[in-house]
């Protein structure tokens, strides 16, 4: 059984899949996390996908929108935990070798294009260690938003269960 011992906090900029965004709620709801979402969002949250991907769990997430990524990382008082999608000039480290804080904000980009590279910049320049990847076998694309919040959020759980 998972306790809520925790705040992690993630956070979509900008999503564009509703199955996408919800099947995140979801996930937040089983684990006790908050749900960012960051505008323009691709979908409206009355969005019959979005409701069905979150089922009947999207009453229990912590969820709020921010009209922007400035206006949210106003709100942050540390470097989060920023996913990059492997832009060569963005590598970042295996999220296995990050260490997560109950407070982690965790971001994520849109499907299309992943965060935006002014945003990634800011990391690059100020503290890479921030800058996260999951690894995969060369030649593969990429995986589904929702499998790769899974996997840094239990990642995330872990760590914080056994320490």
């Amino acid at each position: 059984m998972l306790t809520a011992d925790h705040r992690l906090k993630i956070v979509l900029v900008e999503p564009e899949i509703p199955q996408n965004a919800g099947n995140v709620a979801r996930l937040c709801a089983a684990t006790g996390a908050e749900l960012h979402l960051v505008r323009p969002l691709g979908f409206f949250l009355t969005d019959k996908h979005f409701k069905r991907a979150g089922m009947d769990y999207l009453k229990e997430v912590t969820m709020t929108v921010h009209d922007d990524l400035p206006a949210l990382m106003k709100l942050i008082d540390k470097d989060p935990i920023v996913l990059t999608s492997g832009l060569p000039q963005f590598t970042g480290r295996a999220h296995w070798g990050v260490k997560f804080a109950p407070t982690t904000w965790i971001f994520f980009g849109k499907e299309s294009a992943g965060l935006p590279t002014d945003f990634l910049e800011r990391f690059w320049i100020s503290n890479r260690d921030s800058l996260v990847q999951i690894p995969m076998a060369k030649g593969t694309r990429g995986l589904n938003l929702s499998t790769s919040a899974g996997i840094i959020l239990y990642e995330a759980l872990r760590q914080l269960h056994t320490n």
